[in-house]
């Protein structure tokens, strides 16, 4: 697929065990799944995929290099072995999952460029880094970095991250968007989906998409894999993103 542009909204597979949630989101509309080696899951996804009835081109699938193979050779390894639990010759965009343990930019980072040469993955993307991990790795890739994945919601609300983004061109993911049901207790979002008889959920998703934030969220149940699509029906008005970006309060769910 490799487009320029992410969908609005991506699916977290992260927990899912079952392939026919995965090929009913995509039945239903979801066209980037987002899976990590670390979520054990890669075969589930590649069997929801095939059980779909949606062209491999027509799906955007990005997966995460875990922290343990993130020296050069591991990188290469482990990236083949995930594309033949996914059941793919390519993966869309692979991230390195969070710069840590075997993480070393000169090493690890050429081997994202040399899998991109080998046409084994389309774009490059991180995870977890800061403003100054993010300048070191732009500095050593030969690739753009198309995508950094953060933990966003509106009670982290990432502004330095989003502000580097927008800066050099990279698309901003986020992963746990509605604060793992905290958002269901905020005043600011409650006041805002009273206003367009939304839930504070599809509020908080329709908040990133209006920043050019691209939410990933998860979800079991069918019902609200439903809902947390149509928030990209729901236009914000300004009035709307400032009463999100006033909340005062800050937590942060993963260290």
């Amino acid at each position: 697929m490799s487009p320029d542009a992410l969908p609005e909204i991506g699916l977290g597979t992260m927990g899912i065990s079952d392939p026919e949630r995965i090929a009913s989101a995509i039945e239903m509309g979801y066209r980037h799944l987002d899976t990590a080696q670390i979520y054990e899951n890669e075969e589930v996804v590649g069997r929801g995929i095939e059980l779909a009835n949606v062209p491999r081109e027509g799906i955007f699938i990005a997966t995460k290099v875990w922290a343990d193979s993130l020296a050069h050779d591991d990188v290469i390894a482990s990236t083949e072995t995930s594309l033949d639990k996914l059941g793919v010759e390519y993966v869309d965009l692979l991230y390195v999952h969070r710069p840590i343990e075997a993480y070393d930019p000169a090493e690890t980072l050429p081997a994202f460029d040399a899998l991109l040469d080998q046409e084994r993955i389309q774009h490059v993307g991180v995870s977890n880094f800061t403003s100054e991990e993010l300048d070191t790795a732009r500095d050593v890739l030969d690739a753009p970095i198309f995508a950094h994945q953060v933990e966003m919601h509106p009670l982290f609300q990432q502004a330095d991250l989003l502000a580097d983004g927008r800066q050099h061109g990279t698309n901003l993911v986020a992963y746990s968007p509605i604060a793992q049901g905290d958002v269901f207790d905020l005043p600011e979002l409650s006041a805002t989906a009273e206003k367009y008889d939304a839930t504070e959920a599809q509020v908080a998703l329709a908040w990133l998409v209006e920043k050019g934030v691209v939410p990933i969220p998860r979800s079991q149940s069918d019902d609200h894999l439903r809902e947390n699509l149509r928030a990209t029906n729901l236009e914000l008005t300004s009035e709307d993103v400032a009463r999100i970006e006033s909340i005062d309060r800050e937590k942060k769910l993963f260290e």
